[in-house]
């Protein structure tokens, strides 16, 4: 596809979200992110969120106007434990417990972009981790649903998006490989970690007309970002580039 010759020469940066098959960085121990503090007049990160939007992610092309002002608005250092907050717009993915990760800030525009969303879409996410790319796509549409299979993750998760407040997300703590059928069909559905197949209950629960953002590839080794389309009926499948992602925990 006309993306894959200007994006091959960055996958090496690109390490997802769920859990972190080699982190550059310690572990951290497996507490809350830091608290949330009370509103301020003034964002002392605002400037690190533009230059973040600006040489990460426009520069490496993406171009949704509304993708790009979701990045610059949704407080990343939140999302973050306090030992990383000074790394939280670096160009690179953080710990943040249980041997999962905040995604890359670029992977997150990246693939919230394929999704192609409009408001009103409903989406869901599978793999909530801190909640940060719930928060991205709740910026863009008012129907945001997230599957996250570790239950510390998924109470801490929902009550950092109440808090800062996300109230159009609702968080179940669940395994992901099922989707959220109570809520289907979805116009788009994002995954964060990655099976070996592209699972049979996320294509049935994809809305006729809607797209599905997924790595999919062995443990292990390197994976496919596979753009899955749902057109008559008939599923259509695009390999955008090579990512790293740990696979998908479950029992499946």
């Amino acid at each position: 596809m006309r993306l894959k010759s200007f994006l091959f020469g960055s996958i090496l940066l690109l390490l997802a979200s769920c859990q972190t098959l080699t982190p550059t960085l310690p572990a951290p121990s497996p507490s809350p992110t830091q608290p949330l503090p009370t509103t301020s007049p003034v964002d002392p990160f605002a400037e690190k969120r533009h230059q973040m939007v600006e040489t990460q992610i426009k520069a490496r092309g993406v171009t949704d106007e509304k993708v790009l002002a979701a990045m610059e608005k949704v407080p990343r250092h939140l999302f973050v434990p306090q030992q990383y907050i000074d790394e939280a717009y670096a160009d690179h993915p953080l710990p943040i417990g249980y041997g999962q990760t905040i995604s890359q800030p670029y992977i997150v525009a990246y693939m919230t972009e394929l999704l192609n969303l409009k408001p009103g879409d409903k989406v869901l996410e599978i793999g909530t981790g801190s909640g940060y790319q719930a928060a991205i796509l709740a910026e863009i549409t008012d129907k945001v649903y997230t599957v996250e299979i570790i239950p510390e993750l998924a109470r801490s998760a929902e009550e950092r998006l109440k808090r800062l407040g996300y109230e159009n997300v609702k968080v179940l703590n669940a395994d992901g490989y099922y989707g959220w059928e109570e809520y289907a069909p979805y116009d788009a559905i994002i995954v964060t970690c990655a099976p070996d197949h592209i699972p049979q209950p996320l294509v049935q629960q994809l809305k006729d007309g809607g797209r599905m953002v997924i790595p999919v590839g062995p443990p292990g080794g390197y994976q496919t970002l596979t753009l899955v389309e749902k057109v008559g009926g008939e599923v259509k499948t695009y390999s955008m580039l090579w990512v790293l992602f740990v696979p998908m925990l479950g029992e499946h």
